[in-house]
């Protein structure tokens, strides 16, 4: 998904999304938002499929989700980081596509856009096709259920999406839960998140992405003054996928009922569990059959 803002990352599309903030008053409660259609998949539909009408008449690409800031926020930060043009890069809710535009026209080569809009990718891919660009991919995903396929990234970014999905009627909370677990399957370990939203603070940020996370750098975003206290309009922050405690062991076939002892970093190639390099972790595993014998992830 995507939508409309302001290029100061401010702007209508920001409060439109925010649906009027959560019982507490603008910013998520334990609960989560209050639901709004801007959370369901039939409103983003509809969006896209005008969008896409409005393209094919006109050849208007429509707008950018959080004005061409956020791109340039984006980007400057790759290219201060050294991130190599080659890396894989996911935008997760890639709407009318413009930000793969904007990444292709920087060099970037191995970038994927997805979206459960079928309607979005449509109006994408036309935009990408007026471009003359070709080394872009679309897909038509559910971040929430992705397919097999969608693995390996080095980069995943959002703009916006985890925004919506925390409006979603049915069950936000979970649906929130599930978009944390779809991110660290899609997403390399030490590979990095870069996220920007409108309805969570930096601190929540922080709470909502705890678990296999962890935070590498807050991106600059416009700042304004209330009531005599200082804020921002969105917050931007850069996370880093950690190895996380059950992903450090991967069960791996053993030949013999016995128990296994591994202590020594060696190839175990002893008629225990052949082709195997070893931490210098004793671990222990009970096989009264053809169970799995279970050896650091990292071996």
């Amino acid at each position: 998904m995507s939508g409309s803002a302001d290029d100061d990352d401010g702007g209508a599309g920001a409060a439109a999304l925010s649906g009027g903030g959560s019982p507490g008053g603008g910013s998520p409660g334990g609960d989560g938002f209050v639901p709004s259609a801007l959370g369901t998949r039939e409103h983003w539909d509809a969006v896209y499929e005008r969008e896409l009408q409005t393209f094919q008449e006109y050849g208007d690409t429509g707008e950018i989700w959080f004005g061409e800031e956020s791109m340039t926020r984006l980007i400057r930060w790759m290219q201060k980081h050294k991130i190599p043009l080659d890396t894989s890069v996911l935008d997760i809710g890639t709407g009318n596509g413009v930000f793969l535009v904007e990444l292709a026209k920087f060099g970037f080569s191995n970038i994927t856009g997805i979206d459960y809009s079928p309607s979005a990718i449509q109006l994408s891919g036309s935009i990408i096709e007026k471009e003359g660009l070709s080394n872009i991919k679309l897909k038509v995903e559910d971040f929430l259920n992705p397919s097999t396929k969608l693995s390996g990234f080095h980069i995943c970014i959002d703009k916006g999406t985890f925004d919506a999905i925390s409006l979603n009627p049915d069950n936000a909370v979970e649906k929130r839960k599930q978009y944390v677990k779809s991110l660290s399957r899609v997403l390399k370990v030490k590979g990095f998140f870069l996220i920007t939203s409108c309805n969570w603070t930096k601190e929540e940020l922080l709470n909502e992405f705890s678990e296999g996370f962890e935070l590498f750098e807050e991106l600059p975003t416009p700042k304004f003054s209330f009531g005599g206290r200082p804020g921002n309009s969105v917050a931007a922050l850069v996370f880093q996928k950690t190895l996380l405690y059950s992903e450090l062991f991967h069960p791996v076939s053993c030949k013999r009922d016995i128990c296994c002892v591994f202590s020594t970093c060696q190839l175990g190639n002893q008629g225990l569990c052949s082709g195997l390099r070893l931490t210098t972790h004793t671990l222990w595993c009970t096989m009264p059959s053809q169970l799995a014998c279970f050896v650091p992830q990292w071996c």
